[in-house]
């Protein structure tokens, strides 16, 4: 016997709780169902996008690049080395040294590098246990001086000292 469904006074259907459990036993495998389709769906929607996506390996070609030289220049004026121009401004001594240091970096005891110009050239950034011109080797670098000699082990011949600073007027 079937019975008419009874709506509230807010208007609301009203079924009996009999109907209620009924209508939710149905609900639950259909609801379960869509579930496992969702996940059916998805699933195959990763592994589609997953073969798509893919492409053959292609290799990267590389270019080899020959190592940064450094800049003479832009290493002597970080050291401290005067443009030519205003090196010409100055006063020329009476017979000019072969050697001329510029600048130094010391590193530790048996690092470092100097800044020196050699006959009046463009000066040069020369590590330790490095050749100069006339057959000098740069022995040691110490905080405002360096040594230079035959070989790196040889005593040193001629020791090179940073120009003192001019005083500037306050």
């Amino acid at each position: 016997m079937n019975k008419a469904p009874s709506f509230g006074h807010s208007g609301f259907l009203m079924e009996s709780p009999a109907a209620l459990q009924q209508s939710a036993s149905r609900r639950g495998p259909a609801l379960v169902a869509g579930l496992l389709w969702l996940a059916a769906g998805l699933s195959a929607g990763y592994w589609v996008l997953q073969f798509m996506g893919r492409s053959s390996v292609t290799p990267v070609v590389t270019v080899a690049t020959a190592p940064a030289t450094p800049d003479p220049m832009a290493v002597a004026r970080t050291l401290g080395a005067l443009p030519v121009a205003a090196a010409g401004s100055a006063p020329v001594a009476a017979a000019p040294a072969r050697y001329v240091l510029l600048g130094v970096v010391a590193t530790g005891t048996d690092g470092g590098a100097a800044l020196i110009a050699v006959d009046s050239q463009p000066p040069r950034p020369y590590r330790v246990g490095a050749s100069l011109e006339g057959g000098l080797v740069l022995q040691a670098v110490t905080r405002r001086t360096v040594r230079l000699g035959p070989s790196l082990d040889a005593p040193s011949s001629m020791e090179l000292s940073l120009p003192e600073k001019a005083a500037t007027p306050s």
